[in-house]
């Protein structure tokens, strides 16, 4: 099925991808309350087969992209970044895919701007149109993002008026800011690290699921390991307090960020810093800028509560997978223990990430770009929630220090798998959708074939 290896055809077939992607979007999407259509509608049936179509289609051009990359004479870094823009662009105007957080993403921003505590009321509070755009599930749930992204939030709500579209694009261009930054920040660390800057790019940047999650989805992960990437770039330079700030900006959007804090202090120390004033340094800038961002917001330090927020009953988590089914058999054996089932497994996987992040830093303290990527890969899977795109919370760290190919391929033989997770409505899937998910990627397998047939017709007749 493979295709003959050239760099235009990895372009126009990833270019198809993300054109069907988008398109099929239109009707199938994670669309606005208003122009939701009924999943059983010959419309909302098209866009889901033309979603997974694009989706088979992405990601054979990103595998075939791969062997271009690992092979005798790979693309330059400007050639991938702009296979990257390529392939992003026709994402840009498409309705949100694979999840309606975007929604809640504004609907928080509108609230700060409205001086209401979302830290203590979720966007029912707000009520409006904006609210009713918010998955019910998270309705009444307090913010878990922290005070640089609401800030972020609330400038955008004041400054589109609380208008839809202008949100949905406001917040797209953010994530897709927080792409080009961490593109830029991928073959730096690479470098540092050892590693080849151009498959860093291939598989941090280019994989589908930073096009599908953080561009399509437009999640503020994208700008949580933006900050990050660039924050542990400047840890690498002359600029270590510009790397505790950035750094700290991080985990101001999403928590888990804050592990980058001790890697940019072994940065440090690895760079020759006296150990005394690195760790002061550090400590003193982090904290001065949680104090800075979190006056900006306005917010208060409510968010430190909130990063106990509740998970959905329906989370596919190691944990909470384990929980639920230990919950069922406790049940059924007339147990009353059954309610603590679910609590218990995810503290046991809060104890399993503690030590599983001790044992990556005292094996790899001499790789701390590597080791953090682990790190922040064992809090994803190990943690009380799991969504596709917090896989990348370490794949992106992964790719830029990957100690050699097989790593490589394993971690992007996942993000394969996982690209087919989700369907774009964001919603649970139903058994005809799934249905339809599968015609979308035989569709996908099948205009495949013909690309190939296609592609070696020209040489067949040049042998004869």
């Amino acid at each position: 099925m493979a295709l003959p290896l050239d760099l235009r055809r990895c372009q126009v077939l990833g270019l198809a991808g993300t054109a069907f992607l988008a398109l099929g979007g239109e009707t199938a999407g994670a669309l606005p309350v208003a122009d939701l259509l009924a999943p059983a509608s010959a419309r909302a049936a098209l866009g889901l087969v033309a979603v997974y179509c694009g989706v088979v289609l992405l990601t054979a051009a990103w595998a075939l992209l791969g062997r271009l990359v690992h092979g005798p004479r790979p693309p330059g870094e400007r050639s991938l970044l702009l296979v990257l823009a390529l392939w992003a662009a026709p994402l840009l105007l498409a309705p949100p895919l694979f999840s309606r957080d975007v929604y809640s993403y504004l609907a928080q921003g509108a609230m700060v701007d409205a001086h209401m505590d979302v830290y203590a009321h979720g966007p029912d509070l707000l009520g409006g149109p904006l609210a009713d755009e918010v998955a019910p599930v998270w309705r009444h749930t307090a913010a878990p993002y922290g005070p640089a992204f609401l800030a972020l939030a609330s400038a955008l709500s004041a400054l589109t008026r609380g208008e839809l579209p202008a949100g949905l694009l406001g917040m797209r261009l953010v994530a897709v800011l927080g792409v080009a930054l961490m593109a830029v920040a991928l073959p730096r660390l690479a470098r540092h690290s050892g590693a080849d800057p151009v498959a860093a790019l291939w598989l941090g940047a280019l994989n589908p699921l930073v096009l599908l999650h953080l561009v399509a989805g437009a999640h503020n992960d994208a700008l949580m390991l933006g900050l990050l990437g660039l924050g542990l770039v400047a840890a690498l330079g002359r600029w270590p307090v510009l790397g505790t700030v950035l750094i700290t900006l991080a985990a101001l959007v999403k928590a888990p960020a804050a592990l980058g804090l001790p890697a940019a202090l072994v940065l440090q120390l690895h760079a020759g810093r006296g150990a005394l004033r690195a760790t002061v340094t550090t400590a003193a800038g982090a904290a001065a800028t949680t104090a800075a961002a979190t006056a900006v917001a306005g917010t208060g330090y409510g968010w430190i509560g909130a990063l106990d927020t509740p998970v959905s009953s329906h989370n596919w988590a190691l944990t909470s997978l384990l929980g639920r089914g230990t919950g069922a058999l406790l049940e059924h054996l007339g147990s009353g223990l059954a309610p603590l089932a679910v609590p218990a497994w995810h503290l046991l996987g809060l104890v399993a990430t503690a030590v599983a992040v001790a044992l990556i830093w005292l094996r790899l303290r001499l790789l701390p770009v590597y080791a953090l990527g682990l790190s922040l890969l064992a809090v994803a899977v190990l943690g009380p929630a799991l969504r596709p795109w917090y896989v990348l919370w370490g794949l992106f760290l992964i790719a830029a220090a990957a100690p050699s190919t097989s790593v490589r391929h394993r971690v992007a033989a996942l993000a394969g798998v996982l690209a087919l997770a989700v369907l774009p409505s964001g919603g649970p899937p139903r058994p005809g959708q799934l249905a339809l998910a599968v015609c979308g990627g035989a569709l996908g397998l099948v205009v495949l074939w013909q690309a190939r047939q296609a592609a070696e017709a020209p040489a067949a007749g040049r042998t004869a």
